[in-house]
């Protein structure tokens, strides 16, 4: 299977590794490593994952990278991280029914950076403009 961001989790993940950057360089790029690392796994392992505490009904699972939460779910061959936030921020419910959920959920709490400069670079996890 393929892994790919949604345009959201995408800026999530960026969002996330500007703002370990911001004190400790050497942490974000460990991250960004240990997350290419366990995302990379659930092309093999898709349902390696676990449902998701909040929201057992919706087919959502996550995996965790330190203190990230990364929410996936699986489609056509395909998994999509369509959202990543810090262990201390609670979801909403996705929207239902919507054609397409995983560019309907959005967080509750702020953004922890605005800064998306950080560009990731690594085999088996990549980006997705076209908003699936």
């Amino acid at each position: 299977m393929k892994i790919l961001f949604t345009p959201t989790g995408r800026r999530q993940f960026l969002e996330a590794i500007a703002y370990i950057h911001q004190d400790n360089p050497s942490a974000a790029v460990s991250f960004l490593q240990k997350a290419e690392k366990t995302l990379s796994r659930l092309g093999k392992f898709p349902e390696s994952g676990r449902l998701l505490p909040e929201f057992r009904d919706l087919p959502f699972r996550e995996v965790i990278v330190r203190s990230y939460r990364f929410f996936y779910r699986t489609k056509d061959k395909t998994v999509w991280i369509v959202a990543v936030w810090h262990g201390a921020q609670l979801p909403d419910e996705p929207e239902r029914g919507a054609g397409n959920e995983s560019s309907h959920w959005m967080r509750k709490n702020p953004t922890v950076s605005k800064n998306t400069t950080s560009h990731t670079r690594g085999k088996g996890v990549s980006g997705d403009t076209r908003g699936k």
